[in-house]
């Protein structure tokens, strides 16, 4: 016999054992065994104290107890097998996270060390400055060739 056929009817038999349906049902039979055996005379197959119905029980419970077991054993191997695929769901999220934290600390570097525009402008017009004050004379000459008539492209660029 497949353990795992055993298994799947065992787990169905004590999850149905465990629901108020079971206990509603079984209560319902004690009542009724009971209420038959004491005011029926003509059907009294176990007169009181019942020893049929303890025999019945003790059947169940003789039944009941390795079933539940059984099941209980089942539930603990899945829950081992989710609890290990979920630590190395974690530990590839985590690894995932890292890798992701170092490539985006990578990038913000890579982003620090580029150029601003104003930065850019900046050391453009320090050095725009600087070869003015060097050049001297010939700033002015390019001063006067503003003024000439034709080089108004001269002025719309300043």
């Amino acid at each position: 016999m497949d353990s795992d056929v055993v298994g799947i009817h065992a787990e169905r038999i004590a999850r149905f054992l465990g629901t108020g349906r079971y206990l509603a049902i079984q209560t319902v039979i004690v009542i009724v065994w009971i209420a038959l055996n004491l005011v029926a005379v003509s059907w009294r197959w176990d007169p009181y104290p019942f020893i049929l119905l303890n025999l019945a029980f003790s059947t169940q419970a003789a039944y009941a107890a390795p079933l539940i077991l059984l099941a209980q054993n089942r539930q603990e191997n899945r829950d081992k097998v989710a609890l290990d695929e979920d630590r190395m769901r974690a530990a590839q999220t985590k690894a995932d996270t890292e890798f992701l934290a170092r490539e985006l600390a990578a990038v913000r570097l890579a982003v620090g060390d580029t150029v601003t525009r104003d930065y850019l402008r900046r050391e453009l017009d320090d050095l725009l400055t600087e070869l003015t004050e060097r050049l001297g004379p010939s700033a002015d000459d390019d001063s006067d060739r503003s003024e000439r008539p034709g080089d108004e492209r001269d002025d719309a660029r300043r």
